[in-house]
């Protein structure tokens, strides 16, 4: 019966599979999983690009467990991630999934914080079946010859854009080096940068490629409000906003690990109680917060983008940006973390005089802000913000623009023309200089984020 009433049967899973699927309540396959666990059961390699909370994590682990080798005792398949966090909440989910099947699959979990010799010491008593963790330290244990790839079947390249940004994909093609010329590569990434099709075109051999289209940027159940801080205190507004919206779980996000801490030290200072995700916090700690969130033992979380990824928790009910995020990518993956399994979500993005061009661009993706401010200690809407709808949204290609506007200047001259060409000039300015001083800060990060999760 639980094969005709589970979906997931028109894929001719292993019977025992079904019923696990059935046990974690998944009965019907997302798009992604129902475009792409055919494809990897025949064996294909396959390039899944889908937004964020969209069922890839078991678009993988489905296809894996099913053809598991139960009674071989060795590395049969290796998923990287990029963050911790990610590695913790997959290995998580491969657990569970196991436990449901009632099957004993070897799942170790390795990344970068934790004790390098003691997991040499378990890999010299046995390798498991599925390997899980950050491309850094699966490349230190495969370097030491403790972790042995000589047979693995099948390498899952989770959330590739952020492995790209992040440093990584030397390491993972390290690590790929290692496996067997006959292997099966998944890679899964929500967007799908120029710089990682090298790395696609040597290690996948004619892959399946799908792009499951989505009807806005982010899942329709989220509402995004655009909040002008103009000369406020950025911390009075999100005590504020938190304060008036009384969320059942809130995530405040920042774009560094200074400021995310100054925000959580100023909101627990206002008597909330906060919990911090971000790179300062040790392995440890972190895991144990990380618990902690889970069992909603916080109604608060501030996080930086390391994290953005990485949280996948039931019932969180707002997202605040601190700020836009560097990388506009991350917006989508911040925002991402409310709003899931077709729930109602708020996000909230401060925004200041400055960040104009930062908005144009996050609406010339697709996202449609409703502007707010906060008015006699109530979230109001805005009537009309600088008659947005009269101006046309920039990108970061705006040469064309400003010659045009050269252009035209050439020509008659009305009242106060020139003091807008001027401005408009200086705009482009301030955005190039935004743009390099961008460019610096994730070559900086890239390099902090490499040695760190080593």
């Amino acid at each position: 019966m639980a094969e005709t009433a589970n979906q997931f049967g028109q894929f001719n899973l292993k019977p025992e599979i079904i019923v696990a699927l059935t046990k974690i309540g998944f009965t019907q396959p997302t798009p992604v999983q129902a475009k792409l666990i055919p494809s990897i059961l025949q064996g294909n390699d396959v390039v899944g690009q889908s937004q964020t909370g969209s069922g890839k994590t078991h678009t993988f682990l489905i296809p894996i467990l099913n053809q598991l080798s139960q009674n071989e005792q060795y590395v049969q398949a290796v998923i990287t991630t990029p963050s911790r966090e990610l590695a913790a909440q997959i290995t998580k989910a491969a657990k569970d999934f196991a436990e449901s099947w009632q099957q004993n699959v070897t799942i170790s979990e390795f990344v970068g914080g934790t004790d390098k010799m003691r997991q040499i010491k378990q890999l010299e008593k046995g390798q498991p079946q599925i390997v899980i963790g950050t491309p850094g330290r699966i490349k230190d244990l495969v370097s030491t010859g403790a972790l042995k790839l000589h047979a693995v079947h099948t390498l899952v390249v989770d959330e590739a854009d952020m492995t790209l940004d992040m440093g990584f994909l030397s390491e993972v093609d390290f690590i790929a080096g290692a496996m067997p010329d006959k292997l099966q590569t998944l890679v899964f990434s929500a967007t799908m940068p120029e710089k990682l099709k090298p790395f696609l075109k040597k290690y996948l051999d004619n892959p399946k490629f799908e792009a499951i289209p989505v009807s806005t940027v982010i899942a329709d159940t989220i509402d995004n409000w655009l909040l002008a801080t103009k000369s406020k205190n950025r911390n009075d507004v999100i005590y504020q906003v938190l304060s008036i919206g009384n969320p059942y779980l809130a995530l405040v996000f920042a774009n560094t690990k200074e400021r995310a801490k100054e925000i959580a030290s100023n909101l627990r200072g206002r008597g909330l109680k906060v919990a911090e995700i971000h790179g300062d916090i040790e392995p440890r700690e972190r895991r144990r917060v990380m618990k902690a969130i889970q069992n909603l033992e916080f109604q608060y979380v501030v996080a930086t983008d390391l994290a953005a990824r990485g949280i996948d928790i039931e019932g969180v009910s707002h997202v605040i940006n601190d700020d836009i995020p560097d990388e506009l990518e991350f917006f989508v993956h911040r925002v991402g973390r409310t709003g899931r399994n077709g729930l109602a979500g708020l996000a909230i993005t401060l925004y200041g005089p400055d960040e104009e061009q930062e908005v144009a661009e996050l609406e010339a993706l697709g996202i449609n802000f409703k502007a707010k401010q906060i008015k006699d200690g109530e979230i109001v809407d805005v009537k009309d913000r600088r008659a947005r709808k009269q101006r046309v949204a920039t990108t970061k290609k705006l040469d064309p623009t400003m010659v045009g506007m050269v252009k035209k200047k050439k020509k008659i001259v009305k009242p106060g023309y020139k003091r807008r060409i001027k401005s408009a000039i200086q705009r482009k300015d301030q955005m190039d200089r935004r743009i390099s001083k961008r460019e610096e800060m994730r070559a900086t990060r890239k390099e902090n984020k490499k040695r760190g999760d080593r």
